[in-house]
């Protein structure tokens, strides 16, 4: 049964702190391309946490570690949580390629269109020199690591919230209701951002749409891999290293636009929807146990998989 007081606490905190914060930033002339936003964006993201903290154990009185998922258990679901946004970045950009009017572009070509004169000036007497395969590498050698140190810490400050509380409390719709409806959710919480720029520079307010899509789709995926790890961690990487790596995958293609090139636009959509279809597969298929047993159990969750 949905504690749907619970949920609504944990909601209503979450949102209320989370958009006072983007509120107070932007209402004082913050700018989603300044210096101070990173700060006050990493704050933002450790929201969902606190207040799935101040429910669970200060509202509700309830253990953390095993209810939200804190485990540290590997298995083989660790790894995919950290490789699979690597190969979902990579199909993305090779899809952009495709798209009309897309085509690959040098690093540097890319950058003298999103930097000042001055950052460019800094830059180009190192990236000239170095081959963009080469730069390429580098930079998602720099992703992945991210993704299982930094990324991974400030993604939990989210996952403990999305993929922790409201994982376990949203259950009872099953894998694909619960799966998207925390997506839908998990956009919605980005709209403040999203609206003034980030992420869809080009349409910030169509873009606040497109958030909750992309979170929708990925949200599944990310929700899949957690309850298949049986752990809030595997999803924080998984998060922590999307975030590592998703942005290459504009950083070297001219044309298009943010709604259709890249991890977040209609390239990386095409991906996801393939991704769900193969949970689909691995779930009738190829899975010995429902993905939800974990909180259902083999009777309960198996009518939810279809």
């Amino acid at each position: 049964m949905i504690d749907v007081k619970k949920i609504a606490w944990f909601l209503l905190l979450t949102f209320a702190v989370s958009w006072s914060i983007a509120g107070i930033f932007f209402a004082l002339g913050g700018k989603v391309t300044s210096p101070l936003a990173g700060v006050v964006f990493l704050l933002y993201m450790f929201v969902p946490m606190a207040m799935a903290l101040v429910v669970q154990k200060g509202i509700y009185r309830q253990p953390v570690v095993g209810p939200l998922g804190i485990s540290f258990r590997l298995n083989k679901w660790f790894p995919a949580a950290w490789f699979l946004p690597l190969l979902f970045s990579l199909a993305a950009f090779g899809i952009s390629l495709l798209l009309p009017g897309v085509t690959y572009a040098p690093l540097l070509a890319t950058l003298q269109q999103r930097l000042t004169p001055e950052q460019i000036a800094q830059i180009q007497p190192v990236l000239s020199k170095i081959p963009d395969l080469l730069t390429m590498l580098i930079m998602l050698f720099a992703g992945l690591s991210a993704g299982i140190t930094v990324n991974a810490i400030a993604a939990f400050g989210e996952e403990l919230g999305w993929r922790g509380l409201l994982q376990r409390e949203l259950a009872p719709l099953g894998f694909w209701g619960s799966s998207l409806l925390i997506g839908a959710i998990w956009g919605l919480w980005h709209a403040p951002i999203i609206w003034h720029g980030y992420n869809y520079p080009q349409h910030p307010h169509l873009g606040v749409v497109m958030m909750m899509l992309f979170c929708m789709l990925f949200g599944t995926v990310i929700s899949y891999v957690r309850l298949r790890a049986k752990s809030v961690i595997a999803a924080a990487i998984m998060h922590g290293t999307l975030n590592g790596v998703a942005g290459l995958t504009v950083l070297y293609t001219s044309g298009g636009s943010d709604l259709t090139t890249g991890a977040l636009g209609l390239a990386g959509f095409l991906v996801l929807i393939a991704l769900n279809i193969l949970i689909i597969l691995y779930e009738r298929f190829i899975a010995k146990e429902p993905v939800m047993a974990e909180f259902l159990g083999d009777q309960v969750a198996a009518p939810a998989e279809g």
